[in-house]
């Protein structure tokens, strides 16, 4: 094996090697642009169709309420115009709370299939740097500069799309 020479100066590691092949990964295209990706986002999508649908409809049902309020709320009597004020702030209530609910559920779903992504992604960029020997690869972030000479990021997703 050739020379190689590591240098820290101003927070940044520095290698020199004469013979070391490195890659780099962009994680974060893999999971956008991926055919496992892919088909995650849409068969999640799809999961929360129906619950989309349910926050809509009391969307709907709010604004009927507000534009109740708005165009008969003078001319109600208290009691009418009081409860039709108690509906629709538990009706504004829930439809927060089931918003936010969603959101929660839709990030534990999106974790859990990135995860199995992501144990494939390993799984496939081993097998690359096996097969192709490379020294080191690494996951790409925010870098400075790089060469796409060293970006296998490309060969990572055809790998998973031909799983």
């Amino acid at each position: 094996m050739g020379l190689m020479v590591i240098v820290f100066t101003s927070g940044f590691f520095v290698v020199f090697a004469d013979g070391l092949k490195i890659g780099v990964v962009n994680t974060e295209k893999i999971l956008r642009e991926s055919l496992p990706a892919v088909q995650a986002q849409k068969k999640i999508e799809q999961e929360f169709v129906p619950r989309d649908e349910d926050i809509k409809k009391m969307a709907v049902q709010a604004k009927i309420l507000q534009d109740r309020l708005e165009k008969d709320g003078i001319t109600m009597e208290d009691t009418e115009r009081r409860s039709l004020e108690r509906n629709l702030a538990n009706l504004s209530r829930e439809y927060q709370r089931a918003q936010r609910q969603l959101r929660e559920d839709l990030s534990v779903r999106q974790n859990e299939e990135y995860s199995v992504i992501l144990e494939r992604t390993n799984g496939a960029i081993s097998k690359i740097a096996e097969t192709e020997g490379y020294d080191l690869i690494l996951q790409l972030q925010d870098s400075v500069y790089r060469s796409q000479r060293i970006d296998i990021t490309d060969k990572v997703i055809r790998a998973l799309d031909n799983e």
